[in-house]
Parts: structure tokens; sequence; C-alpha cells
């Protein structure tokens, strides 16, 4: 028998737009990500939503075989009936669905998975005519247990498309069950954030007041003013704003939080070998200071090879190494206690410039180091393209917590204060809302702070906001 989801108990009052196809508009969006694998799988979320057969509880009805491999169906112990897609010799060999994606619709995606063997990255994937296939989610998959895969699409297109799963590994059967995906229009979404934040973020306030001898006063008016906000929400400040009367009263009168677009980044404060200098990054510092704004340290070192300043480049690694403990040092020492964030080595899952260099354990001992010198600050990792796009496995959700793991359980590491970093750099394209929702229940599995630190959108900034 499959797990029910914790207490979710849905009905369901659906219209339907053409075949096969409905939107429910009284549901529960579930918003839990598990990252431990069950002995046996919960129920399909959303009932399973548009897809037909989603427990397997009538056999295979309703799927096929995608490619060249084979589809079976297996019975657990406990009777709880799943498919296998086995004899795969290309990595989306799998079972497959066809369904129907209306455009303008978000479509929230989950499965449980399980492998054969070891353990594998497995994905869902959306085929849709004459267009590339579009991931959706991904989902470290073990045997011998059951991991619950999330994610989802933006459809901006209205057109049938084929439900596939991905392994890289051929030798690796694909074990599948509780298939969902659930429809949502933009409505409905926003109302469901909406009443989240009713749960999480607003709560009811008795107000009793009293004349100064202790009796109750009746009828009183009561006004209330709103002094500062707890939700943390900021901008890039740039140099311009040392000289600058309308940019500081601009500035000062909007955000509370603040990063430095260049000038604590270690070309800025060290061009020249031996010849530092912290004067802009001091006077922003002060100016921040003054107006009750919270700095976040960008960064201490960035592992993009790119940035380096140009005198680093060409270092041997002795003497990079000593350069980086140098420069760790002295940025660290000179703003310790004065920032509620650092991140610590930049987009240290794209690139690896210091690791590269200095041996695997770089990052890990700069994070080390820099908790040292300021042990009340948290140490960020920060990176681009984790939420903001499905295709890039490196930085995705697995690649980013195994990352951020790897760092943590270094020799001394184990008290950091550590937060996780989502640049949010959105371009041209939809913001996949449903993908972005899962990838922040997944991460926020680790139970460490999350922010969006480098925010930008092209379209649509509302719905990413």
């Amino acid at each position: 028998m499959k797990i029910l989801a914790e207490a979710l108990i849905l009905v369901f009052l659906c219209i339907f737009l053409g075949s096969e196809h409905r939107i429910c508009h009284a549901f529960s969006s579930n918003y839990n990500a598990r990252t431990k694998c069950l002995i046996e799988p919960e129920a399909a979320q959303d009932g399973g939503g548009i897809i037909a057969n989603p427990d397997f509880t009538h056999g295979m009805d309703g799927w096929t075989v995608y490619g060249q491999g084979a589809m079976k169906e297996e019975i657990s112990r406990n009777g709880n009936r799943f498919i296998v897609a086995y004899n795969r010799t290309q990595s989306l060999d799998s079972i497959s669905q066809k369904v129907q994606l209306r455009r303008g619709l978000i479509y929230s995606f989950s499965a449980w998975i399980q492998i054969n063997k070891g353990s594998e990255r497995v994905a869902v994937v959306f085929k849709i005519p004459r267009t590339e296939l579009i991931i959706g989610g991904r989902v470290l998959a073990r045997k011998g247990c059951w991991s619950l895969l999330k994610g989802g699409i933006f459809a901006n297109f209205t057109s049938h498309a084929g439900i596939l799963f991905e392994s890289k590994n051929t030798a690796t059967e694909i074990w599948v069950d509780s298939v969902s995906l659930q429809p949502f229009t933009l409505e409905q979404w926003r109302a469901q954030q909406d009443k989240k934040i009713d749960k999480e973020r607003k709560s009811k306030v008795r107000f009793k007041v009293t004349y100064g001898n202790g009796t109750a006063m009746d009828s009183a008016a009561v006004s209330i003013k709103q002094t500062r906000s707890e939700f943390p929400f900021g901008c890039g400040m740039n140099f311009h704003i040392i000289d600058s009367t309308d940019y500081q009263n601009w500035f000062a009168s909007r955000f509370k939080y603040t990063t430095f677009t260049n000038q604590m980044k270690w070309y800025s404060n060290e061009p020249e070998q031996g010849q530092e200098n912290y004067t802009v990054a001091d006077t922003m510092v002060k100016f921040a200071q003054r107006n009750g704004i919270s700095i976040r340290g960008h960064n201490i070192l960035w592992d993009d090879p790119k940035y380096q300043p140009e005198w680093v480049k060409n270092l041997t690694s002795d003497e990079l190494r000593k350069a980086a403990e140098k420069r760790v040092d002295s940025v660290v020492s000179r703003y310790s206690g004065q920032l509620i964030a650092w991140d610590v080595i930049n987009e240290n899952l794209h690139f690896s410039f210091f690791e590269d260099k200095l041996g695997k354990e770089a990052s890990s001992k700069y994070f080390k180091r820099a908790y040292e010198l300021d042990p009340g600050t948290t140490m960020f990792l920060n990176e681009f393209s984790t939420i903001e796009y499905s295709n890039d496995e490196d930085v995705d959700p697995i690649s980013y917590m195994k990352k951020l793991d790897e760092i943590l359980s270094y020799p001394g590491n184990q008290g950091i204060l550590a937060g996780i970093g989502l640049e949010g750099h959105f371009g041209v394209g939809q913001p996949n809302l449903a993908y972005m929702r899962s990838v922040l229940d997944i991460l926020s599995s680790t139970g460490l702070p999350i922010w969006l630190t480098e925010v930008d959108v092209v379209k649509e900034p509302n719905q990413v906001l």
C-alpha cells in the first residue's frame, strides 16, 4: 500500500477544458520535498492530476515504451504496484505517457523513482513536437528505496507532450510510481502563494489598551505604522552612491539590505599585487551603517578564472596559495562583525579555479578560515542557474546540496553558519515557476536560509518576485 501524503486530503471540483484536460478549482498544493528515501512511495500528489493510471492500479494502461527498451509491471512485498523500464540502450529509453499541455498554464510534476543498483540521477523530460526536449526536474535515485522527483513546466504553447524519464546510465533500470502532473492557472498559483503567506507570515494580534492606572479604555482609536520590514528586500549598490545625494536618498528611503556590485571583490581591492585599497568599500560601508542598511559581503574569492585580478592569473600554485590566504585574511578581518553574510567562493559549482590549482579541499578550507575570522556571519555558497533553468546539471539542487555537504563535512566546518545563495538571473524566456518552486522546496530541506542574491528579470518580474 502506498503511504498517504501527510494528512493531505484533497477534494477536487474540476472544469474540463477539452479531452483529457482538467484544472482543479479546489486543491491544496503540496510544498513538501522529501530528500530521504522511503521504503514505499507515497500516493500520487493531487490524485495524479491529468496523468492516467498514475499509481498503476490498472497495470500498465495508459503507458507505453519510449525508445528501444521494455517495460513491465512489478509488485512489492506490501502489494504496491509500479512500472519498471529495463533493457535500455539509450538514455531516454523509458516508460512514457502522452498528455495535452495548454498555453499559459503551470504544470507541477512529481513521481517516485527507484533504480535497481547504486545511485543515479533520473530526470523527467517533456518531449514537445518540433522543439527541444525540456527537462522538468531531477532526483538522485537509489536502490532499495523510493525518492521523490519534483519539478514542472510552464507551457508557453498548446501541444501534446510525451512524459519521459532519463538516466544516462543505460544499464540502470528505472522504477516509477505515483506520477502526477497538475495544471494551475496563474491565478490559482497565486492564490496558493497567498494562502501560504497567510499561514506562514501573518497572525492575529490582540491589543489591550489601558489608562495609566491600568483600567481598560473603551472605544480607543489605535493607529499602526510599520517602522521596518522583517522580510529582507534589498538592492545592489555601486560606487556612484558616494558622490550622489539623489542616489543616497533614493536608496536609503527604499532598501535596508544591499550587496556592493564590485567594490568588495578582489580585483577592486588589490588590482596590483601588494597594493590593497579599500577606500571606496570603506566609504560605502559607512554610508550603509549610517542608514541602517545591512550588507552582504560579495565576494571573498571568485572561482571564475575570468574574474581574477590580472596578476593572479599567472601565479604558481604556491604563490596563489599564499595570495589567496592573504586575501581571505585581509577582507574578512577588515569587515568582521559588520556584515550579515559572505559569499565565500563565488560560483563554486560552475567554476573551480582554486580547486584546480590548490587541490580539491581548497573551497572547504577557505570557508573554514573565513568563519574563524568572522564567526557571527553567515557563509554562503552563491550560484547562478540553480533556480533559473532546469537544463544545467552542474548546478541543479542535487549538485548544490552535494557541494554544500562536501564543504560543511570538512573537519572543523560542522558549526559554520551556512546559507544558500541563488543568484536569480532570469533571461528572456518565461520563468518556469513550477521548477523554481520545486528547487526551493528541495533546498529548504537542508534547513538553511535561502537568499535570492542578485535578481534581475527580463520577463515577468512580478511572477518571479
